[in-house]
């Protein structure tokens, strides 16, 4: 029993396979048709190019309906490949024929026009009796008396426009307008402006100066008082200076303490570790004057 099953299950795969192959081979020959078909067609399109472009020829149409109908069979890559080989042929063709396509409808000829314009209006094709010349051209004959009238009626209803408005009394005449003589206007003096404005600010810089001088010298007056208790030891620049809850009077202390630099009653310098120190100068000695005024000796 165990043979026999055996052999029916190798039996059962031969078949599966069989119809495998069976299955591709017959799908390989409809890629094969396929590509075949397409083909064909590019070479039809080759070899039927001009009426192809011909604009009474529905030819491409029919060319692009039956591609449509052979790409519904298109699976693999190298089918898709033919079909778009086939659009680009295609595409160039259907741009030579576009470019070929003349709209007759907007074509405007000149000479036709002034034909059916004359007729239009009334043209007696008979000469002219009062014409002797036999160079009047193509429109030869006369014009009735109210062919203009006739045309501009007739044009006039194509033309939106508004009504004429027409004067009862002719045109106003209107005259340049009078020109203005041209007053010079006073100046007002400003001397007395002038001449306060600068007594004004004089006397706030002069306030502003006092109130400099006044601070320059209460510091320059603890500088001397550390300098007379201890000549020898110099003052951090830093500490001197700094204010830690204000730094604007940090700003101002600087500032002061530059003008007793620039006087002379003392002096910057680095100490070992390149931080800023004040010192004394050597050939100087300081009294009172006046308060707490210093005066250099």
């Amino acid at each position: 029993m165990a043979n026999r099953r055996k052999e029916a299950a190798g039996v059962e795969e031969d078949e599966a396979k069989n119809a495998d192959m069976e299955d591709e081979e017959g799908d390989d020959g409809n890629r094969r048709q396929l590509r075949h078909h397409y083909r064909e067609l590019m070479q039809s399109m080759q070899n039927n190019r001009e009426d192809m472009l011909s604009s009474r020829s529905n030819k491409l149409t029919e060319t692009l309906e039956v591609a449509n109908k052979l790409f519904e069979g298109v699976s693999r890559a190298r089918e898709a490949a033919l079909d778009a080989q086939f659009l680009v042929l295609a595409s160039n063709l259907g741009k030579e024929k576009a470019n070929q396509l003349h709209a007759d409808m907007t074509v405007f000829d000149p000479t036709s026009f002034a034909e059916d314009l004359l007729s239009f209006m009334g043209l007696n094709r008979l000469e002219n009796p009062d014409s002797d010349s036999d160079d009047e051209g193509f429109a030869r004959g006369f014009l009735p008396s109210d062919a203009w009238e006739k045309l501009g009626t007739e044009a006039d209803k194509y033309f939106k426009r508004t009504t004429t408005f027409h004067y009862m009394l002719g045109s106003f005449k209107t005259e340049p307008p009078v020109a203005r003589p041209r007053i010079e206007r006073q100046r007002k003096n400003k001397v007395e402006e002038t001449r306060a404005m600068p007594a004004q600010l004089k006397k706030m810089e002069e306030s502003h100066q006092e109130a400099t001088e006044k601070e320059v010298e209460r510091i320059l007056g603890f500088l001397q008082e550390y300098f007379n208790q201890d000549p020898d030891a110099p003052i951090s620049f830093f500490d001197f200076v700094i204010d830690p809850k204000s730094f604007s009077r940090t700003v101002e202390n600087i500032f002061h303490v530059s003008f007793i630099i620039r006087d002379g009653f003392a002096r910057i310098k680095l100490d070992s570790d390149k931080l800023p120190i004040i010192g004394q100068m050597i050939s100087s000695c300081y009294t009172k004057k006046d308060g707490n005024q210093w005066r250099m000796m």
